[in-house]
């Protein structure tokens, strides 16, 4: 872990770091040669296309927006992409999109959307908290991508695509320092290697004091302190062949955003020990240990101050990431096909320390990961047909130390000084392969047919260590800056083997018509998986996604400048994986829990309203809801708490609902809404160039973004509600003739509101606690930029 010895070396990144800013397809990523400076290249289908004749609802968002937004990791990502929806719960990132997600951090379970670096994929939701940098561009992909992109791409894929050197010395490079004192330096240099390639040495440092204040110990937590390095290299050593290899390490060390709390059942909160009665819901009074009042209509996220709140007596909580990559590219050019081997490697190790409550905390928060992903592929084009072929293989080792803490008052356990509530080591494999390949037909110059098949086999084992709370108490827990360890477990009370395989055959079917050259008309039916796995009670089913999406894909005006693109969509979801906190002895479980159905509209446009002047706008549209959700709550029921006699076998009635003791199963959720889903999402932007004749120009822009109400559970508790909200940012930005550097000022968040991305609810010992957290606040500043 990354600690003060090391300050030099970042001072000394530092100096190289300034020297760098991104310039927008330098040579355009992989694309052998971008077409023109009108169209954005991608490679969402493995193959260098224009975006505009792709069949796929997509965004691209390139290098120079990413910095201009200050994009430095996936949760600021959705500044300039807000179809994507993400979580952070804290140290813990997890991505929706078309109400497509994970609700879960457990280490059997995956994310339902696939994210890429250059192929390299990544799955763990610490992992994803890694930074990004020295971006060409980001493709955003929509709806099931199996065929393509395999592992879990149930809801779709997120493509980060990093710069390559390029022929010529480049040294480009940006500073920003705006309020909160945050100061980020990111870019990079590249070297040319004669005519056989280059290298490029890119890097970022960024620095910011915290967003969230808290009084009662006159401290700030959600601070940043990160820096990270890449060394690339590409090479075209003969002809037909390219190599493209990079290794890059990221370290992290952060105060954790500390989440705002209530405790139900504390003197003057609602609803208290006394829970009033919710129809149709189940009610339980007595306010004993393992006892839930169920928040369905309470009102507290509205009395928070979502910058300035208390955090808990037992102190803020610590990140501390390190995380060392490599991977590389290997492409050769048969001239009838091209042969091409993508491999990642990656390591990331986490220590850190979580507050959760005026109690409880992870004292121990430990987590190595070691993945690697190997594909390889066969691209050709035959007559008509344009066709790909591969296999994929993926493994990753997870090893898991986690000791959730209850301090005192009041005694609880291990009596006065406090103790530990569970302790657990939880070691995970997980392997997956897969075949895949897809074609399209030219028909004639109209009619393209297209189809695509994937098999995938995942397996995942495990050892789970249970040590509940009859372990050794730590010295000295409170106040603690970073994980404690207890000297000796002890002999785990627990000792499980587990393990699960599922295997599935996926599948898209398509057909595109491009009746001009400016119009693609296109609609396809895919599939999506989303592998099982276990908790430590027993095992939980794949996923599976039926989608349906028609779409249209229009350039219009003179030259082709005008885009209007259009794509409806309808999902048939099934066995979805629902996360629920029933027991902190046994920690999360995984239910399988009924079926939902997605359906939406998404509409963009980007028209230039003269050679200055551009406007685009988009609008997304999502009804999304659960057909049938049955899933668990715990309770601890009691004599007068309302419990009788059941249906016999030692069962209990709670209102209408038998139930064993101590877990109730809810009333079906069906007419709920997925967590993280908006129904409207609106962007609405504004680019004005003023020119300055020899002194250069002025551009101002403007972006916002709308979101309406969203629940961030799957219960849709009133206090896991996000009302509507607006997001604006501002930006003018002065450069000279040659554009050789910029300087911007720039307002994000103008309105300064702070939306919920996150809400749980648990229930521990004698307590009730909703926890929540939120995005950032307004941020201002200046940004300096040059490239030579």
């Amino acid at each position: 872990m990354r600690n003060t010895a090391q300050t030099p070396r970042l001072l000394a990144s530092c100096a190289l770091f300034v020297l760098a800013v991104p310039v927008h397809a330098q040579e355009a990523a992989q694309a052998e040669a971008a077409p023109s400076n009108a169209e954005i290249v991608v490679t969402a289908q493995n193959r260098v296309q224009n975006v505009q004749d792709v069949p796929i609802a997509i965004n691209v968002v390139s290098g120079e927006q990413l910095q201009a937004a200050g994009v430095t990791d996936l949760l600021s990502l959705q500044r300039v992409a807000p179809v994507l929806q993400i979580v952070n719960d804290t140290n813990l990132t997890r991505v929706t999109v078309r109400g497509i997600g994970s609700n879960s951090n457990d280490e059997a379970q995956d994310q339902a959307i696939a994210i890429n670096i250059d192929g390299e994929y990544i799955n763990r939701p610490t992992v994803l908290n890694a930074v990004l940098f020295d971006m060409d561009r980001v493709e955003v992909l929509r709806g099931p991508q199996g065929t393509l992109y395999g592992r879990n791409a149930t809801g779709g894929a997120v493509n980060f695509i990093t710069r390559k050197a390029g022929s010529e010395f480049a040294a480009n490079g940006s500073i920003s320092y705006g309020n909160f004192n945050q100061v980020i330096a990111e870019g990079g240099v590249s070297v040319p290697l004669g005519d056989i390639g280059g290298v490029r040495v890119s890097g970022i440092y960024s620095d910011r004091d915290g967003f969230n204040f808290h009084p009662n110990i006159n401290a700030r937590s959600g601070t940043d302190n990160t820096w990270g390095g890449r060394f690339s290299l590409r090479l075209e050593p003969v002809s037909g062949l390219k190599i493209n290899a990079a290794v890059e390490r990221v370290e992290q060390d952060v105060i954790l955003p500390n989440q705002a709390f209530i405790n139900f059942n504390a003197a003057g909160n609602s609803p208290g020990a006394g829970c009033t009665a919710n129809p149709g819901w189940v009610e339980i009074a007595p306010a004993v240990p393992g006892t839930q009042c169920i928040p369905r209509n309470t009102d507290n996220l509205s009395k928070v101050n979502r910058s300035r709140y208390d955090a808990p007596g037992t102190g803020l909580g610590t990140n501390n990431l390190v995380s060392t990559a490599a991977r590389g590219n290997i492409a050769y050019d048969f001239g009838a096909a091209t042969l091409s081997y993508i491999g990642g490697y990656r390591k990331t190790e986490v220590e850190a320390s979580i507050a959760l409550s005026p109690a409880y905390r992870f004292n121990t928060f430990v987590q190595a990961t070691e993945t690697q992903s190997h594909e390889i592929r066969l691209n050709g084009e035959t007559g008509k047909l344009v066709w790909q072929t591969g296999a994929f293989y993926f493994d990753e080792k997870l090893d898991v130390e986690r000791g959730l803490y209850r301090a005192p008052p009041p005694p609880f356990l291990l009596g006065a000084n406090g103790g530990y509530v569970n302790y657990f080591f939880r070691d995970v494999e997980s392997r997956s392969w897969a075949v895949f390949g897809q074609a399209d037909y030219n028909v004639n110059d109209q009619i393209t047919l297209v189809g695509g098949l994937r098999y995938t086999d995942d397996k995942r084992s495990a050892r789970y260590r249970d040590h509940g709370g009859a372990i050794a108490n730590p010295s000295n827990p409170l106040f603690n800056t970073g994980s404690v360890r207890p000297a000796n477990p002890g002999t785990p009370l627990r000792n499980l083997t587990l393990g699960s395989q599922a295997d599935k055959l996926t599948w898209l079917a398509g057909i595109n018509f491009k009746p001009d050259v400016d119009t693609l008309i296109y609609a396809k039916v895919s599939t999506g998986f989303k592998a099982g796995g276990f908790d430590s009670v027993g095992q939980y089913a794949p996923e599976t996604n039926t989608a349906y999406e028609a779409g249209l894909k229009k350039n219009f005006g003179a030259n082709a400048q005008h885009t209007f693109n259009l794509a409806g969509f309808y999902y048939d979801y099934k066995d979805l994986q629902v996360s629920v906190l029933l027991d902190t002895t046994e920690g999360g479980r995984i239910f399988n829990a009924g079926k939902a159905t997605i359906w939406g509209v998404e509409a963009e446009a980007v028209i230039k309203l003269s050679d200055n002047d551009t406007f685009s706008a988009t609008a997304n549209y999502v009804n999304a809801e659960y057909n049938s959700l049955l899933t668990a709550i715990p309770v601890f029921c009691v004599s007068g708490s309302g419990c009788r006699p059941g249906g016999g076998n030692g069962e209990l009635t709670v209102g209408n609902l038998e139930t064993t003791p101590g877990v109730v199963t809810q009333p079906n959720l069906a007419g709920n809404t997925p967590p993280m889903t908006p129904e409207w999402t609106i962007t609405l932007a504004y680019d004005k160039v003023i020119p300055l004749g020899d002194l250069g120009s002025l551009t101002a822009s403007v972006f916002s973004t709308f979101k309406s109400a969203y629940f961030v559970d799957i219960y849709n508790y009133r206090d896991s509600k996000q009302t509507a909200f607006t997001q604006t940012d501002l930006s003018l930005t002065y450069a000279p003739e040659n554009k050789r550097f910029s300087l911007q000022g720039f307002v994000r968040n103008l309105e300064n509101v702070r939306p919920l991305t996150y809400a749980g609810f648990t229930v521990a010992g004698p307590d009730d606690i909703y926890n929540w957290q939120f995005a950032a606040p307004r941020t201002y500043g200046v940004r300096l930029t040059f490239d030579f």
